[in-house]
C-alpha cells in the first residue's frame, strides 16, 4: 500500500519513544489500566488480594510483559526482556493458589513465558509454559469438545461455559503440541476450533460471545450476550478474537475450514467498519450513546493484517487496506504519545453495560503496537 511502510515507520519512532519512558517507569508493576493521575495501576500490589481474578492472576496481566517482548525483538535492548522476565516470574505464584487461573492462562503465558522461550530459549520459560498449557488441556470438556472458559460463580452455572475469547488461548495448546511433538495439545485446541466454528460464528459471520453447553451431554444449551450489547448482537473485541484467532488455527494446522471461517468473520468486520475507522463497542449497538473500543479496534486489525499473510495476492490489499484504515484512526485520534499518560491508545471498554467506559487497556497498546510490526513485516509471531 502506497506510504503505509513510511507512515508505520513514523509510528513505530513514537512507540519506541513513548515505551522506553514508560517500560522503566513501571518496571516493578503488571498494569492494566491508568488511574485518575493516568499513571498505570498494579495487578501484582500486595495489597490486593491477588488470588482473586482482579489480582496476580488477571487475564491481561501477561500483555505487559508481551509488550516488553515485542520492543526486545525490535531493538534488542535487554532492559525490555529484563522488564518482560519481572512479570513472567511473578505470574509463576499464581499456579500455588491455582482457584485464581482459568482458560485466560493463554493470555497470560503466550506474550510471556512462551514468548520469552521462543526468543531467548529461557528454560525456565519453557517449563512454565508448558505448566499453563496443561492447566488449559485440563479444561477440555470432551462431551461437548469444548474448553471452559470461566470457574464457578454465585450468580451463574458456569460449567458449560466457553467463549469466543479462547480461540486466541488455544495457541499455548499448538506451541505445547509443536514444542513436545505430543499431539494431544493440539488435538484438543482443534476440537474447541471445531466448535467454536460450528456454535459461535453465525451465517453472516458475526460471532456469538458466549456459548453454553450442557456440561455432561454436550448440547448447546442457549447462547448469552456477554460483553457486548445483547444476546444475538456483535460485540467487536468478540469479532476481532473470532478473526483473529482462526488464522492462528489455520497458520499451526494447517486447516483450510479455519481461514474460511477467519474470512467469512473478517468480512462481517468490514463490512461493519464506521466510516470514521472508529470502532464501537458492539456492532449492533444503538447509535446513542456512541460507545467505542479502541482495544477490540486493535484486535481486529491485528486479525486482518495476519488474515493478508494467508491469502493470494489479490485479496491482501483488501484486508490490509482496511486494517490499515483502522489503526490511523487511532493513531491520530486515540492515541496519547505525551508524557501525560502511560499508555498510548485511549477510549477502550471492557463491555457495553460496564457502568464506565473509554479508558485506556494495556492489551490495547500490545495489539496496536503488535498491528504496526504486522505493517512492518518485522519480528515473529508471538501467537
Amino acid at each position: 500500500m502506497e506510504n503505509c511502510g513510511a507512515w508505520a515507520d513514523q509510528v513505530m519512532e513514537k512507540i519506541r519513544k513513548k515505551i522506553a519512558w514508560v517500560s522503566e517507569k513501571n518496571r516493578e508493576v503488571i498494569p492494566y489500566t491508568t488511574d485518575a493521575d493516568r499513571n498505570y495501576d498494579n495487578r501484582a500490589d500486595q495489597n490486593r488480594d491477588w488470588n482473586q481474578d482482579d489480582g496476580l492472576n488477571w487475564w491481561t496481566n501477561g500483555f505487559w510483559g508481551g509488550i516488553q517482548w515485542l520492543l526486545y525483538q525490535d531493538t534488542r535492548e535487554e532492559t525490555y526482556a529484563e522488564t518482560a522476565r519481572i512479570s513472567e516470574y511473578r505470574l509463576e505464584a499464581c499456579f500455588e493458589q491455582f482457584y485464581g487461573l482459568h482458560h485466560d492462562v493463554g493470555f497470560m503465558f503466550l506474550p510471556t513465558a512462551v514468548a520469552d522461550y521462543r526468543l531467548t530459549g529461557n528454560p525456565r520459560s519453557r517449563r512454565t509454559a508448558l505448566h499453563a498449557a496443561n492447566l488449559l488441556a485440563g479444561r477440555f470438556n470432551p462431551a461437548g469438545r469444548f474448553i471452559r472458559a470461566w470457574n464457578d460463580a454465585e450468580d451463574a452455572d458456569r460449567r458449560g461455559w466457553a467463549i469466543i475469547d479462547c480461540m486466541m488461548n488455544i495457541c499455548l495448546l499448538y506451541w505445547a503440541s509443536e514444542e513436545t511433538r505430543d499431539p494431544r495439545f493440539r488435538q484438543i485446541a482443534m476440537m474447541h476450533a471445531d466448535t467454536a466454528m460450528e456454535h459461535f460464528i453465525r451465517p453472516d459471520g458475526s460471532a456469538n460471545h458466549i456459548v453454553e453447553f450442557d456440561p455432561e451431554t454436550g448440547e448447546e444449551v442457549r447462547s448469552h450476550g456477554g460483553q457486548g450489547y445483547a444476546e444475538g448482537s456483535s460485540w467487536t473485541r468478540g469479532q476481532g478474537w473470532a478473526v483473529y484467532g482462526f488464522v492462528l488455527s489455520f497458520l499451526h494446522t494447517g486447516k483450510q475450514e479455519y481461514l474460511d471461517t477467519a474470512k467469512r468473520a473478517a468480512h462481517y468486520c468490514m463490512a461493519n467498519i464506521p466510516e470514521s475507522g472508529l470502532i464501537p463497542i458492539d456492532f449492533r449497538q444503538p447509535e446513542e450513546p456512541a460507545l467505542e473500543d479502541s482495544c477490540g479496534a486493535c484486535v481486529i486489525a491485528c486479525g486482518l493484517l495476519e488474515l493478508a499473510n494467508c491469502v493470494p495476492e489479490p485479496e491482501q490489499d483488501m484486508y490490509r487496506r482496511a486494517a490499515v484504515k483502522i489503526l490511523k484512526a487511532i493513531e491520530e485520534n486515540r492515541a496519547d504519545w505525551s508524557e501525560d499518560c502511560d499508555a498510548i491508545v485511549q477510549d477502550c471498554s471492557g463491555a457495553y453495560h460496564d457502568t464506565s467506559h473509554h479508558m485506556t487497556m494495556v492489551y490495547a497498546d500490545y495489539y496496536f503496537i503488535e498491528a504496526i510490526y504486522k505493517i512492518k513485516k518485522e519480528g515473529i509471531l508471538l501467537w
